[in-house]
């Protein structure tokens, strides 16, 4: 399995517009993130994870292939605001998207027109395919674990596909989503900044998150401009403990 970093920066993206801070003017590319999101590529499918507003810039620059599914974490703009853009997918076909029902619901009430009995000519042929926590589901052969993690107060989804966790967006997580992300190879997971914040973990508290976990490799994503430049920070991390950055590649093993 091959998982693909299309971004890797919080609500804002960084730069953040209008800061001049050292991270903002960063000339390393690695500062540069995207709103967060993420392909997965396993023998059989190809899936996305999140399709924020920078979908059409983060993939402008890989190969145009078929992506057989989108896994949606919450109904967040910076998760969901590029959907739209998945028009030219559909040229391979339609292009389902996973949601538990309340993020589904709410994407029906804001994109109607992408999700009405008979629709027009040009709207994305993306289909809402409603999924539940703990329950496993199939995109072809490949299985998917939706898990439950919170969003300070609102719950949301994570992700298990094989060996594969990705989380993001999160504060804390009950035990038995621990559980069921027990024996991952890789660890996707969320570190926003130094200091704490109410409704996101902090770099402190994801570490605790991925030494529970035990990963063979942790990588953080979903941060902003105050976690710091990654040649810096990152040389406070653990072994095995990276900050991902956009167009970050990583095999995930069997």
């Amino acid at each position: 399995m091959k998982l693909r970093i299309l971004g890797s920066g919080t609500s804002t993206g960084v730069p953040e517009i209008g800061c001049t801070c050292e991270v903002c003017t960063s000339k390393d590319p690695r500062d540069s993130r995207l709103r967060t999101s993420a392909l997965v590529k396993t023998d059989d499918v190809t899936l996305l994870i999140d399709c924020g507003p920078d979908f059409r810039e983060q993939v402008l620059h890989i190969p145009f292939e078929k992506i057989d599914g989108v896994l949606i974490t919450h109904e967040h703009y910076d998760h969901v605001g590029g959907l739209d853009d998945l028009r030219p997918f559909c040229r391979f076909g339609e292009v389902p998207i996973y949601a538990e029902t309340y993020t589904a619901g709410r994407l029906r009430s804001r994109m109607p027109y992408c999700f009405v009995e008979h629709t027009y000519p040009g709207v994305p042929n993306i289909p809402l395919r409603d999924i539940e926590p703990n329950q496993p589901f199939l995109v072809n052969h490949t299985e998917v674990l939706p898990l439950r993690v919170m969003h300070g107060k609102l719950p949301i989804l994570g992700y298990r596909i094989g060996k594969l966790g990705y989380i993001t967006d999160m504060l804390t997580m009950p035990d038995e989503s621990y559980e069921q992300l027990r024996g991952v190879d890789v660890l996707i997971v969320n570190a926003l900044r130094i200091a704490s914040h109410y409704t996101h973990q902090n770099l402190s508290e994801a570490l605790e998150v991925a030494k529970r976990i035990g990963a063979r490799e942790t990588y953080f994503i979903h941060m902003s401009h105050h976690m710091g430049r990654q040649v810096e920070v990152e040389k406070q991390l653990p072994p095995c403990m990276y900050f991902a950055y956009d167009g970050l590649e990583i095999e995930v093993n069997d």
